[in-house]
């Protein structure tokens, strides 16, 4: 879990990667789903300003120019916005529905196994940037489980 995040701090990584081989394209979009990165164009990636985010975006960044490509990391905030919350909720809304899934789970109890549902909570707490409170009640469930 990464802790409160000031909602108006981001990191946005802008890049350019050759198109072939495709490889390295597939590579640095999986990394950013895998990190919870919300595209807002084709090649430019934001995720809340975190220490542990900016270094995972520079390691990337790094990838990226191993990968004949180029990268560009930037600290920013929000000035204006039509929905100032629409950003953040972009990614509290994946992550809400996956402790919702976690839950569920739990609720039927039979045929649950707590080692993956746990590892799974764990995973899914890594992308929780802005430590929602059902993150809190799922790990109370599954601690009370015995799983966590």
């Amino acid at each position: 879990m990464i802790g409160e995040t000031d909602v108006t701090a981001w990191l946005l990584l802008v890049y350019r990667i050759p198109r072939e081989p495709t490889a390295g394209r597939v590579f640095i979009w999986r990394k950013l789903k895998h990190l919870g990165a919300i595209p807002l164009q084709d090649a430019a990636w934001v995720l809340p300003f975190t220490p542990r985010t900016q270094e995972q975006l520079q390691w990337l960044a790094a990838e990226i120019t191993e990968l004949n490509g180029d990268a560009v990391l930037w600290q920013a905030k929000q000035l204006y916005a039509t929905d100032p919350e629409s950003l953040k909720r972009q990614f509290i809304e994946p992550v809400e529905a996956e402790y919702r899934e976690i839950l569920s789970a739990l609720r039927k109890k039979k045929g649950c196994d707590l080692a993956a549902l746990s590892l799974r909570f764990q995973d899914i707490q890594d992308r929780d940037y802005f430590a929602i409170d059902l993150g809190k009640q799922v790990r109370e469930r599954l601690r009370k489980a015995g799983g966590g």
